[in-house]
């Protein structure tokens, strides 16, 4: 069994719409990032290759790249998963928290988990989705930006 530990965050910057766990939602502003910016699918994605030891998603997927400008994560979620399967790897478990203070996540979890799930090919009861504000403290609290974190377990296919 292996363990892996992921994090992200993102700040706000000018637009209508957030991308996290996959799920479009609407929103007064987007993430300033070079890909989609899904703060989860970018966590999940560290877990993944840290339980994997492999390098972090920025060594992969150079956010200096034109090749990663604006691109969906869960296609870097898929090549995720197809390094940690080449290392004999398969995912267990994986369970996350979204911090932010604003939009509301909790209308949206059950989708994420939907989508998430589809993409890993696994079933939807081995990802967990929490989400909770930080009270209004810290840049998430002034709604600067959403951070998350992502624990997985990896198994042995053997």
């Amino acid at each position: 069994m292996r363990i892996g530990h992921g994090y992200d965050v993102h700040r706000f910057t000018e637009g209508d719409h957030l991308v996290i766990g996959g799920v479009m939602i609407p929103y007064e502003k987007s993430f300033l990032a070079h890909s989609d910016g899904d703060v989860l699918i970018h966590a999940i994605c560290d877990a993944l290759l840290g339980a994997s030891s492999l390098p972090d998603i920025g060594n992969l997927f150079p956010d200096n790249s034109p090749e990663f400008e604006n691109i969906d994560s869960k296609i870097l979620l898929k090549r995720v998963l197809d390094r940690i399967s080449d290392k004999g790897l398969k995912i267990e478990y994986i369970d996350c928290t979204v911090i932010a203070q604003a939009p509301k996540m909790a209308p949206h979890i059950q989708n994420m988990r939907t989508v998430l799930a589809d993409t890993l090919n696994i079933s939807v009861e081995m990802i967990n989705i929490k989400a909770t504000t930080e009270e209004k403290l810290g840049f998430t609290g002034r709604k600067e930006g959403i951070s998350a974190h992502s624990v997985c377990i990896l198994k042995s296919k053997e």
